[in-house]
């Protein structure tokens, strides 16, 4: 046989048999509804931005030297003059090829996959380093709180949890910024970094960097601190008092092996669909912290948007939220699996 002909033998085969995985059965079901799912969404904020004014008008409600006919010209050129239908198949044809369009009012229409481009490292450094160390600390709480249930640990990890979750994290950012910032100096107000070289620490560019994220770090890590802990708890205290940890202990295991390796694992089922939807909704849950401190991410130029009507920035940033939680709900959804030898994927 030839090496053509062998090659065309392999591949269909092993595609063949990929297919046929339940893994890839599943996660073929779930693009399919997932599809669908992310073209709704769409639809519904496309329009729901459409109905919420006329970004024409409200750029040139305070120049008294705007005419009829160039609020006229201004809406052609931005396409706002053709029916809904049309701008929307306007809007995926220019997706499909990869271009969200140029923004309305920020930055003289820069491309909107510019700005988010710009500013998303800045949003995923602040999330992605508050998850961390929240994770880092809540689970070994959680896991301890559990196992001394009523103790004075437990009654003051629990209420502490139950005070992080009431307090809302504009609040807590406030008072952290008027404590730690404004009476304390220790650090900065807000922004990502430091407009001068001169007041780097050190003269250290990546200290100036640690320095500005510190603080809203520090107030997103016990914002979602509070809930992991308590999903921890919960969940251990449920697995705690199943029957083959009890058998695990009768057979002579050690303490921390039965709490660690058999009952830590099926407890972290709902902190992995925590996590998942957390990740997911990274980018929308970004405008209250980002706002409160000032920080260049994705969150404030949403907020930006929204308030100046910049339609096609507005439908980007959708764009890529929506991609990130419907991947994130799908890798959730398949990690149960790993977890938890139970679950099967069928």
């Amino acid at each position: 046989m030839s090496i053509k002909r062998k090659v065309l033998h392999f591949f269909p085969t092993r595609v063949a048999h990929a297919v046929q995985s339940p893994l890839a059965k599943y996660v073929l079901r779930r693009l399919l509804y997932l599809i669908p799912l992310f073209f709704g969404i769409l639809i519904l904020v496309f329009v729901a931005t459409r109905l919420a004014g006329d970004p024409v008008k409200l750029m040139t409600g305070l120049n008294p030297r705007i005419t009829a006919e160039a609020r006229e010209r201004l809406t052609q050129y931005y396409g706002l003059d053709q029916p809904l239908y049309y701008q929307f198949a306007k809007f995926l044809w220019e997706l499909f090829q990869g271009n969200l369009g140029n923004s309305y009012a920020l930055r003289g229409g820069t491309p909107v996959t510019t700005l988010i481009g710009d500013y998303a490292w800045e949003t995923f450094k602040l999330q992605l380093a508050a998850l961390f160390f929240s994770l880092v600390i809540a689970i070994p709480i959680g896991v301890m709180s559990a196992r001394r249930q009523y103790s004075k640990l437990d009654v003051s990890v629990t209420t502490t949890s139950l005070v992080g979750t009431c307090i809302p994290i504009f609040y807590m950012g406030i008072v952290t910024i008027l404590i730690f910032s404004y009476f304390l100096g220790w650090f900065p107000y807000g922004q990502a970094h430091s407009l001068e070289p001169s007041r780097y620490p050190f003269g250290s560019y990546t200290l100036d960097e640690l320095w500005h994220l510190a603080l809203p770090t520090a107030v997103l890590t016990f914002a979602t601190l509070a809930p992991v802990v308590l999903l921890v708890r919960s969940s251990m205290l449920e697995i705690l008092r199943q029957d083959y940890i009890l058998a695990a202990r009768a057979s002579g295991l050690s303490e921390r092996t039965v709490v660690y390796k058999h009952a830590l694992r099926n407890a972290l089922i709902p902190v992995v669909t925590y996590v998942g939807l957390y990740f997911g909704g990274m980018l929308a849950g970004a405008p209250i912290t980002e706002t409160v401190f000032n920080w260049p991410g994705v969150g404030r130029l949403y907020v930006e948007a929204t308030a100046k009507l910049d339609f096609p920035l507005i439908m980007g940033i959708t764009v890529f939220i929506t991609l990130m939680v419907l991947v994130a709900n799908l890798i959730t959804d398949i990690t149960y699996a790993y977890i938890d030898p139970r679950i099967r994927i069928e």
